[in-house]
């Protein structure tokens, strides 16, 4: 599953990037989005990007495009 199926509200894991470019991949990971990083979908902009997301304590909005390439799990 993508981040960008999930709904605000959802909490969900990092599982792996596909298709990142590496500079993109870095920046994820330095602001604490490495695989298996437990986060919540804070909100969704009104026309669906950008999308907030609460990782380790920090808000980070992801656009859209660059939401279709974060694999995650949805936790329950």
């Amino acid at each position: 599953m993508l981040l960008k199926e999930l709904q605000p509200g959802t909490r969900g894991r990092v599982v792996a990037y596909s298709k990142a470019s590496p500079d993109y991949r870095r920046r994820l990971l330095t602001l604490g989005a490495v695989p298996g990083t437990p986060f919540e979908v804070v909100r969704i902009a009104p026309l669906g990007d950008p999308v907030e997301i609460r990782v380790r304590g920090s808000m980070i909005s992801v656009r859209r495009d660059e939401a279709t390439i974060m694999e995650v799990t949805a936790l329950k």
